[in-house]
């Protein structure tokens, strides 16, 4: 049967049906679904029965795996793998990161210079409450603001920053190398793109990590941030993810925030994350520069 998709209720995201993703892949599908992804910015697959293995070669076939600078996170079989979980070995440690709490709107990798924007989250074992996530689409946002905070955020750039991140981190998982230190400066990227596909303009947004504005002094700079952030966060511009154990999800960075409910700590979750470098020629890839230079 050949694969087909529809949106999943009045949100922008699409589920696709018929595919079985530890099969081998005609280009042809990888194609259609890229382009799928780079309108939508969510692809849902369900059902999913996927090795470590399957589920690195599958999204590797939308750009270079790259691996978490959260190594104590990385799979011990696939270590382009984070493993994402409140779980504890026999030793009572932590498998992966990120436990049972809340996490706030972010967009991963925003703190690096050149972030890879794809990624996916494949559900293994989930929580009977809690611990549904949440995604903001910043084409819409942008699209839905008023002309004084277009023209306000036109040629900004923001301050991204790694510490301010980590702080809104739980427990043990705010401590990291200092190896990732050193690759994690703050860094400096642009508050409105073009996507190259659609030619709609998006906002590039980050509350947990975000400092200030290039330029602006920051009572000010925060204080436009703060609104930017609010208003990407109103209901008509959010789908709401319910998940099921197989369920994977690929998701796009360049345009997308997102947040996570937290769930009871007596229940148990494990999800695997993938982190995808995407073509500048169908993604939105913000190119950043040191902040320490553009001060």
């Amino acid at each position: 049967m050949p694969y087909v998709t529809r949106p999943i209720g009045e949100s922008f995201a699409l589920e696709v049906l018929g595919i079985k993703l530890w099969e081998k892949q005609d280009p042809r599908t990888i194609t259609e679904l890229r382009a799928a992804w780079a309108e939508h910015g969510i692809l849902v697959f369900r059902r999913q029965c996927l090795s470590e293995h399957e589920l690195a070669d599958f999204t590797g076939l939308f750009g270079p795996l790259e691996r978490t600078v959260r190594t104590d996170w990385a799979s011990r079989i696939r270590p382009e793998v984070a493993i994402l979980s409140n779980l504890k070995d026999g030793d009572a440690r932590p498998i992966g990161g990120l436990g049972d709490g809340e996490l706030k709107w972010h967009s991963d990798q925003s703190y690096m210079l050149h972030p890879a924007t794809g990624a996916a989250l494949y559900a293994v074992e989930i929580s009977h409450a809690g611990g549904a996530t949440y995604w903001a689409n910043l084409v819409r946002a942008y699209e839905g603001l008023p002309d004084r905070l277009k023209h306000a955020v036109e040629g900004k750039r923001a301050v991204f920053s790694y510490p301010k991140r980590l702080a809104g981190y739980p427990g043990a998982d705010q401590v990291i190398s200092e190896e990732a230190r050193r690759k994690t400066p703050d860094v400096v990227h642009t508050l409105v793109h073009t996507h190259p596909v659609t030619g709609r303009k998006a906002l590039y947004l980050d509350p947990t990590t975000t400092t200030g504005i290039v330029g602006m002094d920051d009572a000010a700079g925060n204080a436009l941030l703060d609104e930017l952030a609010e208003h990407a966060g109103r209901p008509e511009f959010v789908y709401h993810h319910h998940w099921q154990v197989g369920d994977l999800l690929l998701w796009d960075n360049g345009f997308l925030l997102h947040r996570r409910d937290p769930f009871p700590a007596s229940e148990h979750r494990l999800m695997k994350r993938m982190t995808m470098k995407l073509s500048r020629d169908h993604h939105i890839v913000p190119e950043g520069a040191l902040a320490a230079a553009a001060a």
